[in-house]
């Protein structure tokens, strides 16, 4: 498997690429083409042509969450697929994979929306869709993991803002924050969005789900912003027992987090650009 950071925070120097406050990555596993996450805007289109990348192949487009961070590159992907038709460009039709309620309106009070701006029936138009709350395998080794169950005391115990169903408001849990799990030879790696469930708690699914123990490496944002002094010193001991060989965390992980954790696990830098191969 080999992974592409399309879209991060970050980008490296001599690097030039757009970095955005978002999450993209462009997946390939044996004859699969996986984009999982869109970004904010269409800089991850612009980042794959300027890596020479195309993205007129790709099979799966994975949805970790409905933050508009992770959904907002959707309206400018459906615009690159409709010009590409109007050139008669070959391209196929990605198979949309994301929790049932990634599409729900998210709204904050500071904000007018903070999810998807592209509703599931106008996405359905363009893309196929397939919403699983369950884990779903895409490839013999590459699995989504679906609704992600949140078992321990230290994450997760928030809500962030308000989820909107047929005009009624309830509190946002984020559900539907959910993982892809390359499942290796050597062990697995785990490949996250925001981990609003828990980054803990992600691995620890993985690990049931796949009936693996051993982890290779986490990819992704930890959602560690200011966390809490409960729930970094737990997530430290439990990654120093866990021992993953190398760990990618970026986007929505702090300064802060950052330094704590090189201290108990082998922290990896991350930005635009990088590929990784297991």
């Amino acid at each position: 498997m080999q992974l592409t950071v399309l879209v991060d925070n970050n980008t490296f120097i001599d690097r030039y690429f757009y970095g955005e406050p978002g999450v993209s990555y462009l997946i390939e596993e044996k004859n699969k083409k996986i984009l999982f996450d869109v970004g904010y805007s269409d800089a991850f289109i612009k980042n794959a042509q300027k890596m020479n990348i195309s993205l007129f192949d790709v099979d799966f487009i994975v949805l970790s969450h409905g933050h508009i961070d992770h959904t907002g590159g959707l309206e400018p992907l459906v615009k690159y697929y409709l010009e590409a038709a109007i050139e008669k460009i070959p391209h196929k039709k990605p198979t949309i994979i994301a929790h049932p309620l990634a599409f729900a309106t998210k709204k904050m009070e500071d904000f007018e929306d903070i999810g998807s701006l592209m509703p599931e029936n106008k996405l359905s138009l363009h893309f196929k869709l397939n919403p699983s709350k369950e884990p779903l395998w895409l490839s013999e080794d590459l699995v989504f993991l679906g609704e992600i169950p949140r078992k321990n005391d230290f994450e997760a115990q928030t809500s962030m803002g308000k989820r909107v169903i047929d005009n009624v408001g309830e509190d946002d849990d984020l559900s539907d924050d959910s993982a892809l799990v390359y499942q290796s030879l050597q062990g697995l790696i785990i490949i996250t969005g925001c981990s609003h469930s828990g980054i803990c708690n992600i691995v620890e699914y993985a690990k049931k789900v796949c009936r693996v123990n051993k982890i290779v490496d986490i990819v992704g944002g930890f959602h560690l912003l200011r966390p809490g002094d409960v729930q970094l010193q737990k997530t430290l001991e439990y990654m120093k027992q866990l021992k993953p060989a190398a760990v990618h965390a970026c986007h929505c992980t702090d300064l802060k987090s950052k330094i704590a954790l090189s201290g108990v696990i082998p922290l990896e830098e991350v930005g635009v650009g990088l590929q990784l191969v297991f």
